[in-house]
């Protein structure tokens, strides 16, 4: 850096050089010319030439008046001199005044000394070269972008998402290849991908064009490593002859290509149910047992929400030490998991989690942030820490699906304002809401319930400013569709509109999900949870393992190998 940075410096003084030398040579001319055209005038040269009646004779005569004079110029006078003196007009030598002519030539003189003296001490002007460049570019435009060194950058979060992710649950192979299979999602080819089948093993493997992991897949997505939000609910018979057991776990880091068993035995086990939740939902399963002696029980509910989160190398609570012939699905699940609070950091135009500029929200998993730019786009996001946003950005904010947004337009054809209503109802795709007219612009857009705009009008020559008008969008147009053109707002010329406060508005409540806080891998449910019970009315047995370590996890809580 060092020698880059010495020869940048040495090559930025030669050109300081360069141009210094350029600008003398410039000043220098113009002092040789002003000073003849002084002397032409001044001796009244031009009176020479009357009687000459060649172009010769004409340069000759002017030649001779002017050397007793020019003992005191730099160079010799050239042919090209005494034609630029010819075409001075008798206009100008009219007005020619004597002292402005002497204040030019001491002006150039000052000049050309400061340039000399600039190249004799080169280094110094190259100093305040750079200096000047500090003071006139530096306060006041200071970087805008975010600096972070390498470590911090997760190379899995900023990849682009480029191929995508089959799968062929039954022969247990997957990878990008497999075009004629099951579609799974779009991966970067740098991601790990997490697999689980039937028999209960897990594995995380790197993506490629085709990886066996087993036959029977029963689940397969994106890795993601310290995530401790995506929550793996499963029931399973450990071993081939063993109990039943229910766990809840989730996946933080593991030895990549290194199979995990679900329980403590090797062979023989079987998944009886499996669901893999983002945002740490608890579903309600009803459990069937197989008709079996004198079992008196053979069917009944149990609540995942009971169950603690343990370390994936917990064996879980005993459900039953009979057959289960099968689970059922009952209730969907709601999320277990705190909602997360995002910001906006407006300085870096980045979300954050650490409390940096203006909170969004609490999301959860299913929440989505609202973008609208100026151009008129319309879309919707998960909420990433490494989205990316437009400068030309003009709403962000926690998206209500039934949340309608307000739009006033110009339509460039029809030469009005229009003012229009409608929802988001597509989710995954961006979608204009402004007509493909040349000369129409968005002018403003609200997300209020009911919002209230101020008209304010021309005023018309001669007559008086017509007062402003208040328009509640809320009576003036219904909701529509996002394609819908909207109802003319006014046929009156318009100067400026403006939001006023919108009206009162009691949004609809949402019921909170149960809050439970995530401790690395343990989670911690409220107080007053009860355990759920299994077969015979015993209840589901509490994991004795559960604190046990994980084998594959040091105390730093990072893989040993990965």
């Amino acid at each position: 850096v060092t020698e880059m940075l010495r020869r940048s410096a040495d090559h930025t003084v030669d050109l300081l050089k360069q141009e210094l030398e350029i600008q003398l040579d410039e000043v220098e001319e113009q002092w040789h010319f002003a000073s003849l055209e002084r002397i032409f005038i001044e001796n009244r040269i031009y009176r020479d030439i009357e009687e000459e009646e060649t172009w010769d004779g004409v340069i000759a005569a002017i030649d001779k008046g002017l050397k007793p004079h020019i003992g005191h110029l730099k160079r010799a006078i050239t042919v090209d001199d005494i034609t630029r003196l010819t075409e001075i007009r008798i206009k100008r030598i009219s007005k020619f005044d004597i002292d402005k002519a002497q204040q030019k030539i001491d002006a150039l003189e000052e000049r050309i000394a400061q340039l000399k003296h600039h190249l004799e001490h080169l280094i110094e002007y190259a100093i305040d070269y750079f200096k000047s460049l500090k003071k006139n570019y530096g306060e006041g435009r200071e970087r805008k972008t975010e600096i972070k060194t390498f470590d911090d950058i997760v190379a899995t979060k900023v990849v682009m998402r480029n191929t995508k992710l089959y799968v062929n649950r039954a022969e247990g192979f997957v990878g990008t290849a497999l075009k004629r299979d099951e579609y799974v999602t779009d991966c970067a080819d740098i991601d790990d991908i997490i697999v689980f089948t039937k028999d209960g093993t897990m594995m995380v493997t790197k993506v490629d064009s085709k990886t066996f992991v087993g036959k029977d897949i029963i689940h397969v997505a994106v890795f993601k490593k310290k995530d401790k939000r995506t929550i793996y609910n499963a029931i399973y018979r450990d071993g081939k002859s063993g109990p039943s057991y229910v766990k809840r776990f989730a996946v933080t880091s593991v030895t990549r290509d290194k199979a995990y068993p679900m329980g403590k035995a090797d062979k023989g086990t079987q998944v009886h149910y499996f669901s893999a939740n983002p945002n740490g939902e608890a579903e309600v399963v009803t459990i069937n047992l197989r008709q079996q002696g004198s079992i008196k029980k053979l069917k009944w509910d149990l609540d995942f929400s009971d169950i603690l989160i343990k370390g994936r190398a917990s064996r879980g609570n005993q459900v039953t030490k009979y057959n289960i012939k099968k689970v059922e699905l009952k209730e969907e699940g709601v999320s277990t998991l705190k909602p997360r609070k995002i910001w906006f950091d407006d300085t870096v135009q980045r979300l954050n989690v650490d409390g940096r500029g203006e909170l969004l929200g609490e999301f959860r998993g299913e929440d989505r942030l609202l973008i609208i730019n100026q151009k008129g786009i319309v879309k919707t996001i998960i909420p990433e820490v490494t989205a990316r946003f437009d400068d030309d950005m003009i709403v962000l904010e926690k998206w209500s699906p039934k949340k309608p947004v307000s739009a006033i337009y110009f339509h460039g054809e029809k030469e009005l304002f229009y003012v229009k209503r409608f929802l988001v109802e597509n989710e995954e795709k961006e979608e204009s809401f402004l007509p493909e007219v040349d000369g129409s612009y968005l002018e403003v857009v609200s997300t209020d319930y009911k919002p209230v705009a101020e008209l304010v009008f021309n005023k018309p020559r001669g007559k008086e400013q017509p007062p402003n008008e208040s328009v509640d969008v809320d009576e003036f147009i219904s909701v529509k569709g996002i394609g819908a053109q909207g109802n003319q707002l006014t046929k009156s010329k318009v100067k400026q509109i403006n939001w006023l406060e919108p009206l009162p508005f009691e949004e609809p409540e949402t019921v909170p999900a149960v809050e439970v806080e995530v401790h690395d891998e343990k989670i911690v449910t409220p107080k007053g949870t009860q355990e759920s019970h299994a077969s015979n009315s015993s209840p589901v047995n509490n994991d004795k393992e559960s604190s046990e370590p994980d084998p594959d996890i040091d105390d730093s809580g990072q893989a040993s190998l990965f």
